[in-house]
């Protein structure tokens, strides 16, 4: 089963503004129920920012409550994104506050566990979560990450935004169970963190994929999320990112322009290219050297289990990649390296703009970052290091594609050779 079912997209146009320059109003301490918003019903319990439905039990809603007012005080009183208590219909932020409400049903359909659906008229969300996975964070906090995007209301009405959509739930849930950015919430409402939900055999294995690829059945769009880790944790230190400005994902979006996350992601780290910072991004994966320490403990444990089978021997050291395996946009191939000496050079010979990077990763943890420039590099290895070659499709013009309809020029590969010295494949 998919961790998070996808949310219904509800194609209106948000009528929201920018924020006003005035200061706002605080919001009170307990928000005023909403009975409009879903199904309603006369079995309920509440907290400060949600009311939860025909919960089986009071440890039930008692335990689902916790969670969301502890993702509620990790993400919009911590981080200040935008109170779900808030319509995505209105044009300021001072009010009026509505709990949320969450109801407990006995059936989505197969293999759904919840899902987020939406009040036209209220401009407000609500969670339909089936009962056995009420007390499960990775579920009812993935549906939160889902209304809080809508609460935000500039991707609402974006189609080239959706699958985003789950990228960026599965993003906040993870962060939720694991990071220290919600450590404080967490022990507040004595929540306790878990393990990374993050696929490495996805995303690795599959990391020659569109970066995100609504594809159904075959893409990556649940499991793409670690980019938006690396860009919060932002271990280069690019200008614009970080999880203080990762809601300017959805702020500094141009209203009503349908581009795509990474169009804005380009804006916001300007003048860094986001090519700039997927490449890193995709080096960084060889090692998941992305600022997470249980995803790093994740790749220790099963790095000997991924697929790196992108490049087929042409002899003599060279090697071209599988026209299978070839990069589509933004996506890249991982190419881990048996050094036969104490140095190591490459060439990259490739037929469009790319971004490759030789990783080496000391006998400690930690890794160094070599650029290709000029289709060559070399480097010496010290004892114990190891090295990869990344290789990242990264056209010179961003394109605007909606990922559940890939069109030929974001799923077309990168066709490219490499000569090794020192090393082979």
């Amino acid at each position: 089963m998919k961790l998070g079912v996808a949310v219904v997209l509800l194609w209106w146009a948000a009528k929201a503004t920018a924020a006003p320059s005035r200061v706002l109003a605080a919001p009170p301490a307990e928000f005023t129920p909403n009975t409009r918003v879903g199904p309603g019903g006369s079995k309920y319990k509440d907290s400060p920012h949600f009311r939860v439905y025909d919960a089986v039990s009071d440890s039930v809603a008692n335990t689902v409550l916790q969670t969301l007012e502890s993702a509620y005080d990790c993400f919009i009183n911590g981080q200040g994104w935008r109170s779900t208590g808030l319509s995505f219909n209105q044009e300021n932020d001072d009010g009026p506050w509505y709990k949320m409400n969450i109801y407990d049903v006995a059936n989505l359909g197969a293999n759904t566990a919840a899902n987020t659906g939406t009040d036209s008229t209220t401009g407000l969300s609500f969670l339909n979560v089936v009962t056995q996975w009420m007390s499960t964070p990775s579920i009812t906090v993935h549906e939160f990450g889902h209304a809080m995007t809508y609460a935000e209301r500039y991707w609402v009405n974006q189609g080239r935004t959706g699958a985003w959509w789950e990228t960026v739930a599965n993003f906040v849930a993870d962060t939720f169970i694991t990071s220290d950015i919600c450590a404080g919430s967490r022990a507040k409402y004595n929540q306790p963190s878990g393990d990374t939900l993050m696929n490495l055999n996805k995303v690795i294995g599959d990391s020659f994929q569109v970066i995100v690829d609504g594809s159904s059945g075959t893409g990556n769009y649940y499991e793409a999320w670690p980019f938006l880790t690396y860009v919060t944790n932002n271990p280069d230190n690019y200008a614009g990112l970080g999880m203080a400005n990762f809601p300017n994902v959805w702020r500094k979006y141009k209203r009503n322009s349908n581009e795509t996350p990474l169009h804005v992601l380009d804006q916001l780290a300007s003048p860094t290219r986001i090519q700039t910072i997927v490449g890193r991004y995709w080096a960084r994966m060889a090692y998941v050297d992305i600022g997470h320490v249980k995803a790093k403990a994740l790749y220790e444990r099963q790095k000997s289990q991924f697929n790196y089978a992108n490049l087929d021997s042409l002899g003599g050291g060279r090697y071209r990649v599988k026209s299978a395996r070839q990069p589509r946009y933004m996506g890249a191939n991982i190419i881990p390296l048996k050094a036969t000496g104490t140095s190591i050079s490459v060439t990259v010979t490739a037929t469009a703009p790319y971004t490759a990077t030789l990783a080496v990763k000391a006998s400690n943890g930690s890794v160094r970052y070599i650029g290709i420039v000029d289709n060559k590099a070399q480097i010496s290895l010290a004892s114990g290091e190891e090295a990869s070659l990344v290789v990242v499709n990264t056209p010179s013009t961003l394109y605007l594609y909606d990922p559940f309809s890939l069109t030929s020029d974001v799923s077309r590969g990168l066709d490219y050779q490499i000569q090794l010295t020192g090393a082979s494949v």
